[in-house]
């Protein structure tokens, strides 16, 4: 029955594939498998901006994959957000594993997915957030596989910061510093669970980082046990995690032995 009501709103509601275009299909096979079906990887940026968390990445960002996430963020194809969220979930179960955090029988503590927030004028113009619709799909993905995971939106931008484009990765660290900060009762939230950034895409890292440190601060003064690291060896001994849909291939393939 599923089929066949596919094939009459095909024909009544023509779509075609995010990645490559192919029609009749929301997301084909080949471009299905680019997004979520290799092995997520750590991946760090060069250079790598202090205070980042360990990142693990479902893709490298081209082709398919760079196709299918500006589908969702600037054409507004929501339908996609289910196949992001997979990719996504794969991410972050490879570095709850990686950890301890998950393992066969699931996880002991449920794993907070803390969106990277999109500046105010972003999510107007577009008419919706990303990241966190992105994260919400990946929560659900997970809970279906056994994991106890949830969206905790705590962060927000707490001043007005440049437009990324164009910008180099030390510009981009001194144009996000101090720009997040967690909202009120936030703390008592993110005490409830592993904490794992998320993000769509990560560049140079900056984001990430700036928010790590905006959660590893009020989890510090609140006491939070599952805040990132609030530096470079914070990170380095597992106390950050962060996972993402897509990183530039470099970064993917640099550390394709990594660890």
């Amino acid at each position: 029955m599923r089929g066949w009501w596919r094939e009459i709103s095909g024909l009544v509601l023509p779509v075609s594939c995010g990645g490559c275009g192919m029609p009749r299909t929301e997301l084909c096979e080949e471009c299905r498998a680019e997004l979520y079906g290799g092995v997520p990887r750590r991946v760090r940026p060069v250079p790598e901006p202090a205070g980042l968390p360990v990142v693990h990445a479902a893709a490298p960002y081209g082709n398919a994959v760079r196709a299918v996430l500006l589908a969702h963020k600037e054409r507004g194809a929501m339908g996609l957000a289910g196949a992001l969220g997979r990719a996504l979930a794969g991410a972050v179960r490879a570095g709850a594993e990686r950890t301890g955090a998950v393992g066969r029988t699931g996880s002991a503590e449920p794993l907070l997915l803390v969106p990277v927030p999109s500046a105010r004028r972003s999510v107007a113009a577009r008419g919706h957030d990303p990241t966190r619709r992105i994260a919400l799909a990946a929560a659900a993905e997970l809970r279906r596989g056994g994991v106890p995971a949830r969206v905790v939106p705590v962060l927000r931008q707490q001043r007005v910061v440049a437009d990324q484009v164009g910008l180099g990765a030390r510009q981009r660290e001194r144009n996000l510093a101090g720009a997040l900060t967690v909202v009120a009762g936030g703390g008592r939230l993110l005490a409830r669970g592993r904490v794992v950034l998320v993000d769509d895409l990560m560049t140079t890292g900056a984001s990430l980082a700036e928010a790590a440190r905006a959660v590893g601060a009020q989890c510090g003064h609140g006491g939070g046990r599952s805040a990132p690291g609030a530096g470079r060896a914070g990170a380095a001994h597992g106390n950050g995690r962060a996972a993402v849909v897509a990183v530039s291939p470099s970064a993917f393939e640099i550390n394709r032995n990594s660890l």
